[in-house]
């Protein structure tokens, strides 16, 4: 069974957080203090980019220290009262057994705006008399709503760690899996993740996974999509939709465009839809989807769009029927994206020598590279003095001609024969 390595490398003690070492000396320091009695400050606010290791930082502590941590996600607890019930007592008295207690709000972001019933004003209430530490985590400690947390509390600020510890962490997992990674694809990796570590292991689980070595090559094309994190959303939402609307809506939150979303359902549809005919009717639904994408490109009539998005959403979606949701499947990228971005710079010689072609042959660029141009390097490997000819005749530079020699050693011949 699958399993995310974002949970399987979660780190269990503050050794393995990554980055952020001031920032975590500085909050141990405060938990600690505790034991010397109450602090000036009851309440410490982490705060910073997501993907950082905030939530993570205060769980490994409490393990590392044995303290019983309470931990909420404190946009569930948006009113006054379910505040109170939930972290009230909680931060009065001590634990059942002995040991000291920790309590974590987190996403405290999740309180601001309409939905916010008193939420705020309780946490505040309760920071002023807690008994024991109490972590806010959010991504923003400076919205206005926030200012009579901050000023009860030890503001955290939590960094994006540096590529070259981010590469440390992703090392570390390839060598814990038996993964042969080169250092230039993790390295890829660390910088397009721009500090999330999150989206880094999500990256490298959904490339390396099941593969013994990880090239270059296999992570190059990641600038052929955006920030993962939102195109799994979308995924999900679309796959295991339970509403014709919930999937429709699902494109508007995406950061990929519309066919390029069609090959991430295309891709990951059979692997999430295990019955037969489930899969049948999903894949009925996006041949239509990919019929009215060809009508959008033959007419430009862009009116078409909504036949494309309710049948790649809502149709794939209604498919699921009997398919059982068991354990955790990973989404893949598009491996047809992948094969074109490995096969760029080659599509992008063929065209230039179509172009060379079509202005002595008098057909489009796109026709030669297709038709003439096999002809052409079997012609190039196997007789030097003809290809020297052509060389001149089409007015060919020597990169071309290396390409359709196909070797150095007959580049180098046909070289000599052009003097």
């Amino acid at each position: 069974m699958y399993f995310p390595w974002t949970e399987k490398y979660k780190p269990k003690t503050l050794k393995e957080v990554v980055g952020n070492p001031d920032a975590i000396q500085k909050f141990v320091e405060w938990v600690k203090s505790w034991d010397k009695g109450v602090p000036k400050k009851r309440a410490a606010f982490i705060y910073g980019p997501p993907g950082t290791g905030k939530t993570v930082t205060v769980e490994a502590l409490a393990n590392d220290l044995k303290m019983e941590l309470v931990e909420k996600n404190a946009s569930d607890y948006r009113t006054e009262e379910a505040v109170k019930r939930f972290a009230g007592l909680a931060s009065q008295y001590g634990s059942l057994f002995g040991t000291k207690r920790i309590i974590l709000f987190d996403e405290l972001d999740g309180l601001t705006g309409t939905a916010d019933k008193g939420g705020v004003k309780a946490i505040t209430d309760i920071i002023k008399t807690a008994q024991c530490p109490i972590v806010l985590v959010a991504n923003n400690a400076y919205d206005p709503r926030f200012i009579n947390i901050r000023n009860n509390c030890l503001l955290i600020e939590f960094k994006k760690p540096s590529p070259t510890e981010v590469l440390k962490h992703l090392k570390g997992i390839c060598q814990k899996e038996g993964i042969a990674a080169e250092e230039n694809a993790l390295k890829f990796i660390a910088q397009r993740s721009e500090g999330d570590i999150r989206s880094a292991v999500n990256d490298l689980q959904a490339l390396a996974q099941g593969k013994k070595r990880l090239t270059y090559d296999d992570v190059s094309w990641l600038g052929y999509r955006d920030r993962q994190e939102t195109i799994f959303t979308v995924m999900r939402m679309i796959l295991y939709g339970k509403t014709c609307e919930g999937a429709k809506r699902a494109v508007d939150m995406a950061d990929v465009d519309v066919d390029m979303l069609f090959e991430w359902i295309y891709e990951n549809a059979p692997a999430h839809l295990t019955d037969p005919h489930d899969l049948a009717r999903a894949m009925d639904a996006l041949s239509m989807a990919d019929v009215y994408r060809g009508r959008i490109r033959n007419t430009q009539d862009w009116s078409l769009m909504r036949y494309v998005v309710d049948f790649m959403t809502a149709g794939v979606a209604m498919a699921r029927v009997n398919t059982k949701t068991s354990g955790w499947t990973p989404f893949h990228f598009p491996e047809r994206i992948q094969a074109l971005s490995r096969t760029r710079e080659e599509r992008a010689m063929q065209l230039e020598i179509g172009r060379k072609l079509k202005r002595r042959c008098h057909i489009s660029a796109k026709r030669a590279s297709k038709e003439v141009l096999p002809y052409l390097r079997i012609i190039f490997k196997n007789n030097a003095e003809m290809a020297a000819g052509l060389s001149k005749w089409l007015d060919l530079n020597m990169e071309m001609i290396e390409y359709l020699a196909g070797s150095k050693e007959k580049t180098e011949a046909i070289s000599r024969l052009l003097g």
